[in-house]
């Protein structure tokens, strides 16, 4: 599912989620020079404490879909720039099973799985609450009952140090008793340079309001990647354009003079498709089952072994497992909402629960697809590029789990991480002062 259906929603919902909010208020944005007053929501949790504003800065940026490959592929001169400057995975990170948008983005800030942390898709089933979360659903977006764990923002603010979010998914709710004290409801419209002017006007507040930790999202070039394909001339042309923006967000950054370590990530990555639909109920009976995607919800025993059984011949183009089944390492055995049974592409195919129903359009696939296992597909490996004051410079990581950067980001940050399924041990060789801090 693409990104930026996000930001049509989270808007057209803007005012009844702000009437669920409680403490935000909208501020303009300080100090975005040219650009327009960005839409800023403040929450106050105070000022900075003594030690955090002794603290370097994160700014952890996104390019939604950016391929693992497509820097070199493409010849990307400021990201290559900045990985030879300080670290990068030239053979790509990592995402979590299954290789989609929100899991990702939130296993990258809180350092779990998405069974873990319970976004285990873009849209999916909740059996206990009889409710659905989508990313169309600004309501469910904001609520932070849907989420665990405590991302970066969060933990920040618990240890009295301000955080900022130009867009990430959960960053609009509150989760583990904090938002961020600056956010913006998602909306894609927002012009490219203004974001970054909005990063810049952040790091030029006073030292008592300034954010240590920034995150800032560009859906690019996921979107391209899906309508015209990973390889096709569109693509590319975006992977040009996030990449001059790249430079201009470090020359702003270095112009601040404050010590700011920069980390560029992608969630994922793209395939081209083959073939049409995949569409589930020309194999079984899905009669009395909830669905989302392709996640298949049984509501007795019977109907959930009657459905593996009618499924797991049925085609060569996916596997299926009873939840509890679901090999150890996709981490993807444990939560009810992942559904059971499970079905797990065995390429680049694009399967569905169900057609849309009779009377409404239906349409072809999308050309580039993600969210499969990127151990098997390596097309959907992530990027991953770092420099810095704390950061080693010279240096090129293995591929490594995406939810090791918990651990990293928060010792750049100077802050005490709860336990996740990450390990600082990972990307431990990184950090300029890597021996000290070796976890036990």
């Amino acid at each position: 599912m693409r990104f930026r259906a996000w930001g049509r929603v989270a808007l057209a919902g803007l005012v009844l989620a702000l009437g669920l909010a409680v403490g935000p208020r909208q501020v303009a944005a300080q100090g975005a020079g040219e650009h327009a007053a960005l839409p800023v929501l403040h929450v106050d949790n105070g000022p900075n404490t003594p030690a955090a504003r002794k603290a370097h800065y994160v700014v952890l940026v996104s390019l939604d879909g950016f391929r693992w490959d497509y820097a070199v592929r493409d010849g990307a001169p400021h990201l290559l720039a900045l990985g030879k400057q300080g670290v990068w995975a030239p053979e790509g990170m990592l995402p979590s099973f299954p290789s989609l948008t929100f899991p990702n983005h939130f296993s990258i800030v809180t350092g779990l799985y998405p069974e873990h942390h319970g976004l285990v898709a873009n849209s999916f089933y909740d059996e206990a609450k009889q409710a659905r979360y989508t990313i169309k659903d600004a309501v469910a977006v904001t609520d932070g009952s849907w989420y665990s764990g405590v991302p970066l923002w969060s933990l920040a603010e618990s240890q009295g140090m301000r955080s900022a979010c130009l867009f990430w998914p959960g960053s609009e709710a509150k989760i583990a008793g904090f938002r961020p004290t600056y956010y913006l409801r998602f909306d894609d419209k927002i012009d490219d340079a203004a974001r970054i002017a909005q990063v810049l006007a952040w790091l030029r507040l006073p030292e008592a309001e300034r954010p240590h930790f920034i995150t800032l999202y560009y859906s690019e070039p996921d979107h391209e990647g899906h309508e015209f394909g990973p390889d096709a001339p569109e693509t590319k042309a975006a992977v040009a354009k996030m990449d001059a923006l790249v430079g201009k967000l470090k020359t702003g950054l270095d112009g601040t003079g404050l010590p700011i370590d920069l980390v560029v990530v992608s969630d994922h990555g793209m395939a081209k498709v083959e073939g049409g639909w995949i569409t589930l109920d020309h194999f079984a009976d899905l009669t009395g089952f909830e669905t989302a995607g392709d996640l298949l919800y049984g509501k007795t025993e019977a109907d959930r072994a009657r459905v593996y059984n009618q499924l797991k011949r049925a085609s060569s183009e996916f596997v299926v497992y009873r939840r509890k089944d679901v090999p150890a390492g996709l981490y993807f055995n444990g939560n009810p909402r992942e559904g059971d049974p499970v079905v797990i592409a065995t390429g680049p195919y694009v399967i569905r629960a169900h057609a849309p129903p009779a009377g409404k359009p239906d349409h072809a696939p999308a050309r580039g697809m993600h969210g499969y296992d990127p151990r098997k597909m390596p097309e959907m490996k992530a990027s991953f590029f770092a420099a810095g004051p704390d950061i080693v410079s010279g240096r090129t990581v293995l591929p490594f789990e995406n939810v090791n950067l918990y651990p990293w980001l928060a010792h750049l940050l100077g802050l005490t991480p709860p336990k996740s399924d990450g390990s600082l041990n990972i990307l431990a060789g990184t950090l300029r002062d890597d021996g000290a801090y070796l976890a036990k």
